[in-house]
């Protein structure tokens, strides 16, 4: 049994909550200056640039990429021959992002009540995902989400008579409602089978796979392609000016389901579509 201190948790998702913030996956700004040249419209192609460059200065003074610094979202992996010591798991990670958000200067965008609303003034409490595995490690990824492109994200329960044509469709149709809300070029997780809930995760959880990994799958690693070719031929463009470069990137998780149903969800992400991680 592997002993570790929860100081260590704290510590840690301070700094990934800070990293994530100031830098964007490298694959996601190589994405996003590659295609530049690849569109069409002039306009857009001078958005692209200025992305990558807005990306390049926010490295480089040290300030967030975008001015909303998210949701703290954190997925936990857990090795069961791990025990933690010190306090509590949850707390520890409760006091990271608070560390990492207030002494970073990052915007504190969390309310305390959905209706009744409160800012926390700390960002949190953090959205947390936790997953027991095997071995005496522990993953701990922070994907911070902000909400111009969660609040265009859409999930519809399909019954098992719906085609993948239907699905496609569905998910054409999720960037064509968002238009330039989340900030395009998007990024897109869908979720297939599951649950009610499960299908959600899996939608964050493909948003935050590394865009160069296609599905294992054959048949789903294809219908990654054919969801973004039919996403940019929608016609949003860079910042919604209208081009050929609307998505980025689609990435699909898919779980068993029930006979009676078929579950489809899409997690809408902008340009910022921000994760770091570590191993403790």
């Amino acid at each position: 049994m592997r002993e570790i201190d929860v100081s260590i948790v704290t510590e840690t998702v301070a700094r990934l909550c800070e990293d994530a913030n100031l830098h964007l996956p490298e694959c996601m700004r190589e994405t996003i200056e590659a295609a530049a040249p690849k569109e069409e419209s002039p306009v857009c192609r001078e958005v692209l640039g200025d992305l990558v460059r807005n990306i390049d200065c926010a490295a480089e003074l040290g300030v967030p990429i975008c001015q909303d610094t998210g949701m703290a979202v954190i997925f936990l992996e857990i090795g069961q021959d791990v025990h933690f010591t010190g306090g509590s798991l949850y707390d520890a990670i409760n006091k990271g992002v608070a560390k990492g958000y207030v002494e970073g200067k990052l915007r504190l965008s969390v309310v305390r009540d959905p209706i009744r609303r409160g800012n926390t003034n700390d960002n949190t409490p953090a959205i947390i995902h936790t997953t027991i595995t095997d071995g005496d490690k522990v993953r701990i990824m922070v994907a911070p989400k902000g909400f111009g492109s969660e609040n265009m994200s859409r999930m519809k329960m399909f019954t098992p008579s719906a085609s993948v044509d239907d699905i496609v469709g569905f998910v054409t149709e999720t960037v064509s409602t968002a238009g330039s809300n989340p900030c395009p070029p998007i990024v897109l997780g869908v979720g297939i089978g599951g649950d009610f809930e499960q299908c959600a995760l899996l939608a964050k959880k493909a948003l935050c796979r590394d865009l160069r990994l296609r599905n294992p799958d054959p048949f789903y690693a294809e219908l990654e392609q054919r969801m973004l070719s039919e996403a940019n031929k929608t016609g949003v463009g860079a910042q919604g000016f209208g081009g050929t470069v609307t998505a980025l990137y689609v990435n699909i998780e898919q779980a068993p389901t029930h006979i009676a149903g078929l579950p489809v969800a899409v997690n809408v992400g902008c340009h910022v579509t921000r994760h770091k991680e570590a191993v403790i």
